[in-house]
């Protein structure tokens, strides 16, 4: 891995959390972070494209959630979100995609490069559950060009998190 350890690589190390950090070159032209990592990386590690999640940082309002509290909802990379799950898995009434000044500067990642793990402030987050139906999974580690390979269970420990089905084909 190149340069110092990431927040997110810290917080597994010092949990004392298997995991590998996967590395590949980040194309700056790219704004598809999540097919990026796919593209390099699925066939690299013999993974199917959905043990690659994205991490999405959310805007929850009503329910137990006050107006405007950002959230992270961790999808494979292949689907997309439904906010209306993510947000009833979180206890919201709505939600909403996050500013994305407000998503970097409340994780202190930057886009593309956002962790579910070792944020500024963690935020109240949601696995999507088909997460659990594998032996290893990667999402970002805190870099773009950066993953971590963990198990599912260690990721929804370390984050907090719920489980619920809130991905969409």
């Amino acid at each position: 891995m190149a340069g110092a350890p990431t927040p997110a690589i810290r917080a597994l190390t010092q949990a004392g959390v298997a995991h590998r950090v996967h590395s590949y070159a980040h194309d700056p032209r790219s704004d598809s972070f999540g097919a990026e990592a796919v593209a390099a990386l699925a066939e690299r590690l013999r993974l199917a494209a959905g043990q690659i999640f994205k991490t999405l940082v959310i805007e929850l309002s009503g329910g137990t959630r006050r107006a405007g509290q950002l959230a992270v909802a961790v999808v494979p990379v292949p689907c997309s979100l439904s906010l209306k799950a993510a947000a009833a898995a979180l206890g919201a009434a709505k939600a909403g995609m996050a500013d994305r000044a407000a998503a970097e500067r409340t994780t202190g990642y930057v886009l593309g490069g956002i962790s579910p793990l070792g944020q500024k402030r963690p935020l109240p987050t949601v696995v999507d559950a088909s997460a659990l139906r594998w032996d290893r999974v990667l999402c970002s580690a805190g870099r773009r060009g950066l993953e971590i390979e963990l198990a599912p269970a260690d990721l929804v420990r370390l984050a907090a998190a719920v489980t619920a089905p809130v991905a969409t084909d």
